[in-house]
């Protein structure tokens, strides 16, 4: 009788945590939909990569068009040996307020490794920069190249 009592005590305790739990979250959601015509929302649309334009998501279209670019300008550089092969090259890179690119951080792997992968970058065409509420706004990327 004492250990069932114990778990009776138990599971009221825990049905008073799940009450007490979903009254809070009941009121939280109350309160945000009272202030809703109040709050201000910020969206950040992404770069849009030409012939995309038209597309049901340009996000999808840009990574898509991205990693075709990237497939197609790929090189392997005149000094590549066995020794480089498993290498990765991370390049992080900005399209900015004019649609352009920027490389800001190159790692990993050999010079000529980067060079190369630099270079496949810096090939992208310009695009419809992204934005933030409606104003131009740089876009960072951060793509892989495992040689």
């Amino acid at each position: 009788m004492k250990i069932f009592l114990v778990i009776f005590s138990k599971n009221l305790m825990m049905k008073k945590i799940v009450l007490l739990l979903s009254f809070i979250c009941a009121v939280g959601v109350t309160q945000a939909q009272e202030v809703k015509g109040n709050t201000v929302s910020s969206k950040e649309v992404p770069p849009v990569w030409p012939g995309c334009e038209e597309a049901a998501s340009t996000s999808n279209c840009f990574n898509q068009m991205l990693a075709k670019h990237i497939q197609q300008n790929f090189k392997f550089p005149k000094d590549y040996t066995s020794e480089d092969k498993g290498s990765k090259v991370l390049v992080s890179f900005v399209v900015n307020k004019e649609g352009n690119i920027e490389i800001t951080q190159v790692k990993g792997g050999r010079a000529s490794l980067q060079e190369e992968a630099k270079r496949n970058i810096m090939a992208i065409p310009k695009m419809k920069p992204g934005s933030l509420n409606g104003k131009p706004r740089a876009i960072k990327y951060t793509v892989p190249f495992n040689f």
